[in-house]
């Protein structure tokens, strides 16, 4: 089955683009731009998402924006964004086809989970070799020791293009916020970007932590006590954290290049 998916048939009269989703094409161009600078880029592949508040009344009938299939993130603008449906259809005109895997997994979780606003979903070196291990994330670390018992797992079924593998992905991601696909590579959403943001950073530098003390020696354990505490009170998932962090990382791009808001 062909990874891309042809734009399906609009509505004759397209309806004008609100203030809510010119706000979120702007965030959400920004965010892709973030992740070039991070280097969480590949290619053309992989994909943040985001609701667009208004355009429906409830979350079945959600309407997102994803990137289109053959731009760089660096590349990306708040215009190139494509509207979708959770049927797959683009609801605004481009020459840029959809990517198929990005649209099944995006659009399972947009459907079923009312604050699934935000979604995103990397393939880093160092998140993948994690996602394929037996164990997956150690605790023994600062990060991994936030995200204890916090990461959901869904097994590894081929390139993401049966829809039927979305009532699964759902299932075993539950409510959980940081999602390892095994064999895959990383996933996170939240109620915002910046919140969806940080959960996968987080998992990121767990990932980055993990594997570069691997085969460095032995593993010093942190113990049960200070896990059960850094879940506690770990600030990752606090929405003003959240906010400041990503606004930081967002004055960086604008200064070195604000193409994304146009």
């Amino acid at each position: 089955m062909t990874i891309y998916m042809q734009n399906a048939a609009r509505p004759a009269k397209e309806l004008p683009v609100t203030e809510a989703e010119r706000k979120a094409r702007v965030e959400l161009a920004a965010a892709y731009r973030i992740f070039a600078m991070l280097r969480w880029d590949l290619l053309i592949f992989n994909h943040i998402t985001l609701r667009v508040a208004g355009t429906a009344s409830s979350a079945e009938s959600a309407r997102f924006l994803i990137n289109p299939f053959g731009l760089h993130y660096s590349e990306i603008t708040a215009s190139s964004l494509l509207l979708v449906d959770l049927e797959g259809n683009v609801l605004r005109e481009s020459r840029w086809p959809m990517n198929r895997a990005g649209f099944i997994i995006h659009s399972a979780l947009h459907a079923a989970q009312p604050e699934a606003h935000c979604i995103m979903h990397t393939h880093s070196t160092t998140g993948m070799a994690v996602a394929s291990l037996k164990d997956g994330l150690s605790p023994h670390n600062f990060y991994g020791a936030m995200l204890h018992g916090q990461v959901a797992y869904h097994d590894f079924e081929g390139i993401t293009v049966e829809s039927g593998e979305k009532e699964r992905l759902v299932r075993n991601i539950g409510d959980k916020r940081a999602v390892i696909l095994r064999n895959h590579g990383l996933l996170a959403w939240g109620p915002s970007v910046a919140q969806a943001f940080l959960t996968l950073w987080t998992l990121q530098q767990a990932c980055d932590v993990q594997i570069a003390t691997a085969g460095a020696g032995a593993i010093h354990p942190v113990t049960p006590e200070a896990i059960a505490r850094s879940v506690r009170e770990s600030g990752q998932g606090e929405k003003r954290t959240c906010d400041d962090v990503f606004a930081a990382l967002r004055r960086q791009i604008d200064a070195i290049d604000p193409s994304y808001r146009e």
